[in-house]
């Protein structure tokens, strides 16, 4: 089933509750612009005041409103990327401009206004408890030289996510630097062909 079916069964006020509830999850998995968990916490936050979507109908139409929003920015953006795409191919451009790959594929939350602050802090906060729960990188399985980097770059995302975390939302400059590089290097690491 797609997206749409699954909105409509949460608004079906003939279904059970926990059935609508189950719908938008699986609403959600359909549309996942921040992955599903850091998406499902944005929505509970965001449909507040109840702080359980399972028991209240108004807090689900709520954050069925918010998700169908940003999936309609989401397609609009598709859309004209398409639209841009087809004109520069036919001008003989092939490649896409590297400003529009991360804006297509990274995760971010599209919106017609600026999301909210404290959506994107529950989505920051629930992806940091996992991200804690994750082993800690195995300095055995590098060379000599390689064995403090994973757990170098483990620290640094952390202190980036305690700093976002503890400052509400508010990134200053150097946890953004900081946070830049670290995302440079992982993927410097994770590159098609290099196995350290």
């Amino acid at each position: 089933m797609g997206f749409r079916t699954y909105a409509r069964r949460v608004r079906d006020e003939q279904l059970p509750l926990a059935r609508r509830h189950t719908s938008l999850r699986c609403a959600v998995g359909q549309y996942c612009p921040l992955g599903f968990n850091a998406t499902w916490a944005y929505l509970a936050a965001t449909a507040r005041p109840s702080p359980d979507l399972r028991r209240d109908p108004a807090a689900l139409l709520r954050a069925l409103e918010t998700l169908e929003a940003s999936r309609a920015v989401r397609l609009n953006e598709v859309d004209a990327f398409a639209v841009r795409r087809h004109a520069e191919k036919a001008a003989g451009r092939r490649t896409p401009r590297r400003i529009d790959t991360p804006q297509m594929t990274g995760p971010r939350w599209p919106s017609e206004t600026e999301p909210s602050r404290l959506g994107l802090i529950a989505a920051v906060a629930n992806r940091h408890m996992a991200f804690q729960r994750f082993p800690f990188p195995d300095g055995s399985l590098y060379r000599d030289n390689q064995a403090q980097q994973p757990a170098d770059l483990h620290a640094r995302l952390d202190s980036c996510a305690t700093s976002y975390l503890t400052n509400l939302g508010h990134v200053d400059a150097p946890t953004r630097d900081a946070l830049a590089e670290t995302i440079l290097r992982i993927q410097s690491l994770i590159r098609p062909g290099y196995a350290p």
